[in-house]
Parts: C-alpha cells; sequence; structure tokens
C-alpha cells in the first residue's frame, strides 16, 4: 500500500501572520515578478519597498523602467521579500512571496511617510517620472525556515 505523501504546508496561525507582517514592515527591498507585455514572459527587477501605514508594501517606479510599463499592461505581480543574513543557510531564512495587484497610490498623501523611511529617495521622489505604487495582496505563500511552510490569504497580511 502507498504512502499518502504528507501535505508541507501548515495551517496558518497568528505566529505565520506575525512572521509575514514583520517581513513586510522590515523591507527595503524586494524583488518584483511581472509578466513583459510583449513577449508574455515573467521579468524579475529588484525594487524599494516600504510598508505603507497600513502595513502592505509601497515603492515609487519610474514610469521609464520597464517593470512599470508591465504593471500598466498587467498589474497582476508577485514580490519576494525577506533576505537571508550573512550567517547560516540562505534557504532557512524566512521569506515571504506576495501574489498582488499593484495599485496607483497617493504620492502627495503619503510623501512624508515615504521619505522618513526611505530618505534618500528625496533625491528624486519629486521627479515627474515617478508614481507610488500600493501592492494589494491576494495571497501568500510564506517560508518561515526549514519546515515552516504557510499559504495566507490577503486577510491575513493586514493588521
Amino acid at each position: 500500500m502507498a504512502e499518502t505523501p504528507t501535505d508541507p504546508i501548515r495551517p496558518t496561525d497568528d505566529e505565520a501572520r506575525s512572521l509575514a507582517r514583520g517581513l513586510i514592515a522590515a523591507a527595503r527591498f524586494a524583488a518584483l515578478a511581472v509578466l513583459d507585455p510583449d513577449s508574455g514572459l515573467p521579468v524579475v527587477t529588484r525594487i524599494a519597498l516600504i510598508a505603507g501605514p497600513d502595513g502592505l508594501p509601497l515603492t515609487l517606479i519610474s514610469t521609464l523602467s520597464s517593470h512599470t510599463s508591465a504593471l500598466d499592461a498587467n498589474p497582476a505581480c508577485s514580490l519576494l521579500i525577506g533576505e537571508p543574513t550573512p550567517r547560516g543557510d540562505p534557504l532557512s531564512h524566512p521569506r515571504l512571496t506576495l501574489l498582488a495587484e499593484a495599485q496607483p497610490a497617493d504620492k502627495g498623501a503619503l510623501k512624508d511617510h515615504y521619505l522618513h523611511r526611505l530618505p534618500k529617495a528625496r533625491l528624486y521622489y519629486d521627479f515627474g517620472d515617478f508614481r507610488l505604487v500600493r501592492f494589494a495582496p491576494c495571497s501568500a505563500l510564506l517560508n518561515g525556515g526549514f519546515g515552516k511552510a504557510y499559504r495566507l490569504s490577503a486577510r491575513d497580511l493586514v493588521a
């Protein structure tokens, strides 16, 4: 008799929710995955990232970048948040894959918040080709370290 494989995904609990929210809150950058509108193939780029006042990710992007035109064509995207520390196995460090929809955010209203978190962005924040984008979560996959995998809903990510 064949054994049924064990589901590696644990039930989502408050510890997983807290870890996922903490990864977003601590983030200063992330990998952004979009679909290239010309080829339909995935493209990944690094972006600056902060948590907005609502705890959800925000970024400032230039209309000159290819990921901006990709998001204009299709706002569905994914973010990889969380970086390994210099010690230990990089795959044992927590990381969050956020499946999201990119939405316009109010650049004027969030300026003080954004620049408080990323002061170096003051150099280009007011450039006309930059706009603020909020990533509204659809769901997420959390790898909290070895043997700690979770599926999270959008509600799990909102404090």
